[in-house]
């Protein structure tokens, strides 16, 4: 029987489990996780190191290594035929044939995601050939039109280049056009700015909502860059230790952040407007106390609660469920059931 999704939907993550089981422990390294991503939208997943996000994106590409598994929920794909999977249950088979075609990812570090013995051409090509029945000239051919789509100059001279003979802007984006290269519908793009400096990662950025204009794919952003957020997504799914602990649209969640996580994250980011005061100097970043707790030794209730000003005895006891505290925001907070 197929599985239900609203016809604006393409992916929809319910209530997914993976943990990593070892022989003395198990890390709950996604704990619940629930989120929609629509057709032509972005979708940004931030939060600290640790807090679940890159395991979320590996589980989706069910790339994860062992021993890493998917113990329960859905991950509910709409394909281009119309047809929805549950890609928690897809053979590997069936997910070899999604990657690429369907679904592409763009990983944190080109350098380690490209191969150093092969050139950026038959690398393009290659991912074009595996998937479609076309010659070799042809899909070399695909292939520099591709570094055009991303704005490499000189293109068609650069097909013959190997990774190191480039920049690590243009590695990102020869990883962008290894992704686009069979038109994806769902590009999870995890950390593709976080080695760039910022006039490069601006670039990045723009490419990206720019190829998404064309393409129409939609786009799940892993980050923990808050102002990354700001310039590309739509709404914010924000995670912490395995759990999402708030969802909003990202003009509501910046103007008014509802969970304690949240208003840490903002307040710890370096925000101009903020953080200059009348008279010109410069006020303080506000940091999170203490860190994220270790994903194998998680505190009873709200795993947020020891780092948390609002801590109340109730948050060390139980954990919180996912409040509806707006239209289409939601926040793992006791707060909003005592207030």
């Amino acid at each position: 029987m197929q599985a239900a999704l609203p016809d604006d939907v393409l992916l929809s993550v319910r209530d997914l489990q993976t943990h990593f089981v070892a022989r003395t422990s198990v890390a709950k390294s996604v704990d619940g996780v629930t989120f929609d991503l629509k057709r032509g939208e972005t979708v940004a997943v931030v939060g600290e190191s640790g807090s679940g996000k890159s395991v979320t994106s590996l589980s989706i590409m069910r790339l994860l290594a062992d021993p890493g598994r998917i113990v329960a929920g859905e991950i509910l794909f709409r394909d281009r035929v119309g047809a929805v999977r549950d890609l928690a249950k897809a053979s590997p088979r069936e997910m070899r044939r999604l990657r690429g075609t369907e679904i592409a990812m763009i990983f944190q570090e080109p350098m380690t995601s490209l191969n150093p013995l092969f050139t950026v051409g038959d690398q393009i090509a290659e991912m074009i050939l595996l998937h479609e029945r076309i010659g070799r000239a042809e899909a070399r051919e695909r292939a520099g039109r591709m570094l055009e789509l991303v704005e490499i100059p000189a293109a068609r001279r650069r097909l013959d280049d190997y990774p190191h003979h480039m920049s690590g802007g243009m590695r990102q984006r020869v990883m962008i056009a290894l992704a686009l290269a069979n038109t994806p519908r769902l590009l999870i793009a995890d950390e593709p700015t976080t080695a760039l400096d910022v006039t490069i990662q601006a670039q990045i950025l723009d490419l990206l909502a720019r190829l998404q204009a064309e393409m129409g794919m939609s786009i799940l952003f892993i980050t923990h860059n808050l102002g990354v957020v700001a310039e590309i997504a739509k709404r914010v799914v924000v995670m912490y230790a395995g759990r999402v602990v708030e969802q909003a649209p990202v003009g509501d969640l910046f103007a008014r952040p509802k969970h304690p996580y949240t208003e840490g994250l903002l307040a710890s980011t370096p925000n101009a407007a903020r953080d200059i005061a009348a008279d010109g100097t410069r006020r303080p970043l506000t940091p999170i106390p203490g860190s994220v707790p270790p994903i194998t030794a998680l505190p009873p209730g709200c795993t947020y609660a020891p780092r948390c000003r609002y801590a109340a005895p109730k948050c060390t006891a139980e954990v919180p469920p996912l409040f509806a505290v707006a239209p289409d925001r939601l926040s793992r907070c006791w707060r909003h059931e005592l207030l």
